[in-house]
Protein backbone atom coordinates (compact mmCIF):
# COMPACT_ATOMS: atom_id res chain seq x y z
CA UNK A 1 0.00 0.00 0.00
CA UNK A 2 1.64 3.17 -1.12
CA UNK A 3 -1.06 5.76 -1.82
CA UNK A 4 -0.30 9.19 -3.23
CA UNK A 5 -0.81 11.58 -0.35
CA UNK A 6 -0.11 14.98 1.12
CA UNK A 7 0.26 15.92 4.75
CA UNK A 8 -1.09 19.15 6.17
CA UNK A 9 0.23 20.29 9.53
CA UNK A 10 -1.54 23.23 11.17
CA UNK A 11 0.79 25.82 12.60
CA UNK A 12 0.97 25.70 16.39
CA UNK A 13 3.48 26.36 19.21
CA UNK A 14 5.94 23.59 20.00
CA UNK A 15 4.20 20.84 21.95
CA UNK A 16 5.67 18.17 24.28
CA UNK A 17 6.06 14.75 22.67
CA UNK A 18 2.70 13.00 22.45
CA UNK A 19 2.17 9.89 24.58
CA UNK A 20 -0.61 8.62 22.32
CA UNK A 21 -1.56 9.09 18.68
CA UNK A 22 -5.21 8.49 17.81
CA UNK A 23 -5.50 7.51 14.14
CA UNK A 24 -8.87 8.08 12.46
CA UNK A 25 -9.32 6.95 8.82
CA UNK A 26 -12.23 8.62 7.02
CA UNK A 27 -13.85 8.79 3.62
CA UNK A 28 -16.95 10.99 3.18
CA UNK A 29 -17.69 11.37 6.91
CA UNK A 30 -18.47 15.09 6.96
CA UNK A 31 -21.30 14.71 9.46
CA UNK A 32 -19.24 12.85 12.08
CA UNK A 33 -15.92 14.68 12.16
CA UNK A 34 -16.41 17.64 14.51
CA UNK A 35 -18.37 15.74 17.15
CA UNK A 36 -15.90 12.82 17.20
CA UNK A 37 -12.88 15.10 17.62
CA UNK A 38 -14.62 16.85 20.51
CA UNK A 39 -15.40 13.50 22.16
CA UNK A 40 -11.82 12.29 21.82
CA UNK A 41 -10.59 15.56 23.33
CA UNK A 42 -12.91 15.21 26.34
CA UNK A 43 -12.15 11.49 26.81
CA UNK A 44 -8.38 11.96 26.89
CA UNK A 45 -8.14 14.71 29.48
CA UNK A 46 -4.82 14.36 31.30
CA UNK A 47 -3.19 12.46 28.42
CA UNK A 48 -0.71 14.18 26.14
CA UNK A 49 -2.11 13.06 22.78
CA UNK A 50 -2.47 13.95 19.15
CA UNK A 51 -5.10 13.00 16.59
CA UNK A 52 -4.13 12.11 13.03
CA UNK A 53 -7.09 12.16 10.67
CA UNK A 54 -6.49 10.48 7.32
CA UNK A 55 -8.80 11.78 4.61
CA UNK A 56 -8.96 9.00 2.03
CA UNK A 57 -9.80 11.20 -1.00
CA UNK A 58 -13.24 12.21 0.28
CA UNK A 59 -15.59 13.82 -2.23
CA UNK A 60 -17.84 15.57 0.31
CA UNK A 61 -17.01 18.42 2.73
CA UNK A 62 -14.66 16.28 4.83
CA UNK A 63 -11.54 18.24 3.79
CA UNK A 64 -12.97 21.68 4.60
CA UNK A 65 -14.41 20.53 7.93
CA UNK A 66 -11.06 19.01 8.93
CA UNK A 67 -9.27 22.22 8.01
CA UNK A 68 -11.70 24.19 10.16
CA UNK A 69 -11.25 21.82 13.09
CA UNK A 70 -7.46 22.04 12.77
CA UNK A 71 -7.68 25.77 13.47
CA UNK A 72 -9.59 25.03 16.69
CA UNK A 73 -7.63 22.02 17.93
CA UNK A 74 -3.80 22.32 17.94
CA UNK A 75 -3.42 18.57 18.51
CA UNK A 76 -5.14 17.71 15.22
CA UNK A 77 -3.03 16.76 12.22
CA UNK A 78 -4.33 15.85 8.78
CA UNK A 79 -3.04 13.42 6.18
CA UNK A 80 -4.78 13.56 2.81
CA UNK A 81 -4.77 10.84 0.17
CA UNK A 82 -5.02 12.18 -3.36
CA UNK A 83 -6.52 8.86 -4.49
CA UNK A 84 -8.94 6.63 -2.61
CA UNK A 85 -6.78 3.79 -1.28
CA UNK A 86 -8.96 2.02 1.30
CA UNK A 87 -9.14 1.79 5.06
CA UNK A 88 -5.98 -0.26 5.56
CA UNK A 89 -3.90 2.20 3.55
CA UNK A 90 -5.42 5.10 5.48
CA UNK A 91 -4.56 3.50 8.82
CA UNK A 92 -1.01 2.80 7.63
CA UNK A 93 -0.56 6.42 6.51
CA UNK A 94 -1.78 7.69 9.88
CA UNK A 95 0.51 5.42 11.85
CA UNK A 96 3.46 6.33 9.66
CA UNK A 97 2.81 10.02 10.39
CA UNK A 98 2.32 9.42 14.14
CA UNK A 99 4.71 11.08 16.58
CA UNK A 100 3.83 8.90 19.58
CA UNK A 101 5.08 5.38 20.21
CA UNK A 102 1.60 4.13 21.20
CA UNK A 103 -1.26 4.06 18.69
CA UNK A 104 -5.03 4.03 19.17
CA UNK A 105 -7.18 3.43 16.10
CA UNK A 106 -10.85 4.35 16.00
CA UNK A 107 -13.41 4.33 13.20
CA UNK A 108 -14.43 7.71 11.83
CA UNK A 109 -18.16 6.95 11.68
CA UNK A 110 -18.75 7.66 15.38
CA UNK A 111 -19.87 4.12 16.25
CA UNK A 112 -16.82 3.50 18.45
CA UNK A 113 -17.06 5.38 21.74
CA UNK A 114 -13.95 7.51 22.51
CA UNK A 115 -14.79 7.19 26.21
CA UNK A 116 -13.48 3.61 25.97
CA UNK A 117 -9.98 4.67 24.88
CA UNK A 118 -8.71 5.37 28.45
CA UNK A 119 -9.78 1.88 29.60
CA UNK A 120 -7.99 0.17 26.74
CA UNK A 121 -4.97 2.41 27.28
CA UNK A 122 -4.89 1.48 30.98
CA UNK A 123 -4.86 -2.23 30.10
CA UNK A 124 -2.00 -1.59 27.69
CA UNK A 125 0.04 0.56 30.11
CA UNK A 126 -0.41 -1.82 33.06
CA UNK A 127 0.85 -4.86 31.15
CA UNK A 128 4.42 -5.91 31.89
CA UNK A 129 5.04 -7.04 28.32
CA UNK A 130 3.20 -4.41 26.29
CA UNK A 131 5.89 -4.04 23.64
CA UNK A 132 4.00 -6.57 21.51
CA UNK A 133 0.58 -6.35 23.13
CA UNK A 134 -2.51 -5.50 21.09
CA UNK A 135 -5.59 -4.44 23.06
CA UNK A 136 -8.73 -4.90 20.96
CA UNK A 137 -12.24 -3.63 21.57
CA UNK A 138 -15.03 -6.19 21.82
CA UNK A 139 -18.44 -4.84 20.80
CA UNK A 140 -20.65 -6.83 23.17
CA UNK A 141 -23.90 -5.24 21.96
CA UNK A 142 -23.74 -4.33 18.29
CA UNK A 143 -25.85 -1.38 17.15
CA UNK A 144 -25.73 -2.31 13.46
CA UNK A 145 -28.23 -3.44 10.88
CA UNK A 146 -29.02 -7.16 10.77
CA UNK A 147 -27.07 -7.44 7.50
CA UNK A 148 -23.89 -6.12 9.11
CA UNK A 149 -24.34 -8.25 12.22
CA UNK A 150 -24.85 -11.46 10.26
CA UNK A 151 -22.04 -10.80 7.79
CA UNK A 152 -19.62 -9.91 10.59
CA UNK A 153 -20.61 -13.02 12.54
CA UNK A 154 -19.97 -15.29 9.55
CA UNK A 155 -16.71 -13.54 8.67
CA UNK A 156 -15.48 -13.78 12.27
CA UNK A 157 -16.23 -17.50 12.45
CA UNK A 158 -14.43 -18.22 9.19
CA UNK A 159 -11.45 -16.11 10.24
CA UNK A 160 -11.15 -17.65 13.70
CA UNK A 161 -11.45 -21.18 12.31
CA UNK A 162 -8.62 -20.59 9.84
CA UNK A 163 -6.33 -18.28 11.81
CA UNK A 164 -6.93 -19.36 15.42
CA UNK A 165 -6.34 -15.76 16.49
CA UNK A 166 -8.59 -16.13 19.58
CA UNK A 167 -10.14 -12.69 18.98
CA UNK A 168 -13.95 -12.62 19.07
CA UNK A 169 -14.29 -9.23 17.35
CA UNK A 170 -11.35 -8.40 15.11
CA UNK A 171 -13.56 -5.99 13.13
CA UNK A 172 -13.86 -3.48 15.97
CA UNK A 173 -11.99 -0.36 14.89
CA UNK A 174 -10.95 0.51 18.44
CA UNK A 175 -7.49 -0.95 19.14
CA UNK A 176 -4.31 0.05 20.96
CA UNK A 177 -0.80 -1.19 20.14
CA UNK A 178 2.74 0.04 19.71
CA UNK A 179 3.73 1.88 16.57
CA UNK A 180 6.83 -0.30 16.17
CA UNK A 181 4.71 -3.47 16.22
CA UNK A 182 2.60 -2.21 13.33
CA UNK A 183 5.58 -0.95 11.32
CA UNK A 184 7.04 -4.48 11.36
CA UNK A 185 3.89 -6.03 9.90
CA UNK A 186 3.55 -6.92 6.21
CA UNK A 187 1.34 -4.44 4.34
CA UNK A 188 -1.54 -5.50 2.11
CA UNK A 189 -5.08 -4.45 1.32
CA UNK A 190 -7.60 -5.25 4.10
CA UNK A 191 -4.77 -5.89 6.59
CA UNK A 192 -6.67 -3.93 9.25
CA UNK A 193 -9.08 -6.89 9.47
CA UNK A 194 -6.21 -9.18 10.53
CA UNK A 195 -4.22 -7.07 13.01
CA UNK A 196 -4.68 -9.53 15.93
CA UNK A 197 -3.42 -12.47 13.84
CA UNK A 198 -0.49 -10.43 12.56
CA UNK A 199 0.39 -9.42 16.12
CA UNK A 200 0.37 -13.07 17.20
CA UNK A 201 2.56 -13.94 14.24
CA UNK A 202 5.19 -11.57 15.61
CA UNK A 203 5.21 -13.32 18.96
CA UNK A 204 2.79 -10.89 20.60
CA UNK A 205 -0.49 -11.42 22.39
CA UNK A 206 -4.00 -10.00 22.14
CA UNK A 207 -6.34 -8.91 24.92
CA UNK A 208 -10.00 -8.17 24.16
CA UNK A 209 -11.85 -5.59 26.27
CA UNK A 210 -15.65 -5.06 26.09
CA UNK A 211 -16.51 -1.63 24.68
CA UNK A 212 -19.57 0.42 23.91
CA UNK A 213 -20.98 0.45 20.40
CA UNK A 214 -23.30 3.13 19.01
CA UNK A 215 -25.55 3.65 16.07
CA UNK A 216 -24.16 5.62 13.16
CA UNK A 217 -25.15 9.27 13.56
CA UNK A 218 -24.63 10.45 10.02
CA UNK A 219 -23.77 9.10 6.57
CA UNK A 220 -23.90 5.52 5.34
CA UNK A 221 -21.69 2.50 5.88
CA UNK A 222 -19.01 1.86 3.26
CA UNK A 223 -19.08 -1.92 3.69
CA UNK A 224 -21.78 -4.52 3.06
CA UNK A 225 -22.34 -8.27 3.20
CA UNK A 226 -20.21 -9.21 0.20
CA UNK A 227 -17.38 -6.87 1.27
CA UNK A 228 -16.98 -8.76 4.54
CA UNK A 229 -17.39 -12.23 3.10
CA UNK A 230 -15.60 -12.16 -0.23
CA UNK A 231 -13.50 -9.03 -0.80
CA UNK A 232 -10.83 -10.16 1.66
CA UNK A 233 -10.93 -13.89 0.93
CA UNK A 234 -7.62 -13.86 -0.94
CA UNK A 235 -6.06 -11.85 1.88
CA UNK A 236 -7.44 -14.34 4.42
CA UNK A 237 -5.67 -17.26 2.75
CA UNK A 238 -2.58 -15.09 2.43
CA UNK A 239 -2.60 -14.50 6.19
CA UNK A 240 -3.08 -18.25 6.76
CA UNK A 241 0.13 -18.76 4.76
CA UNK A 242 1.90 -16.05 6.76
CA UNK A 243 0.81 -17.61 10.05
CA UNK A 244 2.20 -20.98 8.99
CA UNK A 245 5.48 -19.36 8.04
CA UNK A 246 5.75 -17.59 11.39
CA UNK A 247 8.50 -15.24 12.48
CA UNK A 248 11.16 -17.15 14.42
CA UNK A 249 14.65 -16.54 13.03
CA UNK A 250 16.17 -18.93 15.57
CA UNK A 251 14.00 -21.81 14.42
CA UNK A 252 14.62 -20.98 10.77
CA UNK A 253 18.35 -20.93 11.40
CA UNK A 254 18.23 -24.23 13.28
CA UNK A 255 16.24 -25.77 10.44
CA UNK A 256 18.85 -24.62 7.92
CA UNK A 257 21.66 -25.98 10.09
CA UNK A 258 19.85 -29.32 10.39
CA UNK A 259 19.55 -29.43 6.63
CA UNK A 260 23.28 -28.76 6.29
CA UNK A 261 24.07 -31.55 8.75
CA UNK A 262 21.89 -34.01 6.83
CA UNK A 263 23.59 -33.04 3.56
CA UNK A 264 27.01 -33.52 5.11
CA UNK A 265 26.01 -36.96 6.41
CA UNK A 266 24.74 -38.00 2.98
CA UNK A 267 27.94 -36.74 1.35
CA UNK A 268 30.10 -38.72 3.77
CA UNK A 269 28.14 -41.94 3.31
CA UNK A 270 28.00 -42.01 -0.51
CA UNK A 271 29.23 -45.29 -2.05
CA UNK A 272 32.80 -45.14 -3.37
CA UNK A 273 33.02 -43.82 -6.87
CA UNK A 274 29.64 -42.10 -6.83
CA UNK A 275 29.74 -38.63 -8.37
CA UNK A 276 29.19 -35.64 -6.12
Amino acid sequence: MNPSQTTERPKSPAQPAAQLTVVVPVRNEQGNIASLIDEIDRALGGVNFEIVYVNDASTDATASILAECARKYPFLRIVTHKDASGQSAAIASGIKAARATVIATIDGDGQNDPADIPRLLAVYNQADDNARLLVAGLRAERKDTWVKRISSRVANRVRRRLLHDDTPDTGCGLKIFSRSTFMEMPRFDHMHRFLPALALRQGGRVVSVPVNHRRRRSGVTKYGLFDRLWVGIIDLFGVVWLMKRGLNPKNDMESDMEGDRENNIRAKTKPPGEAS
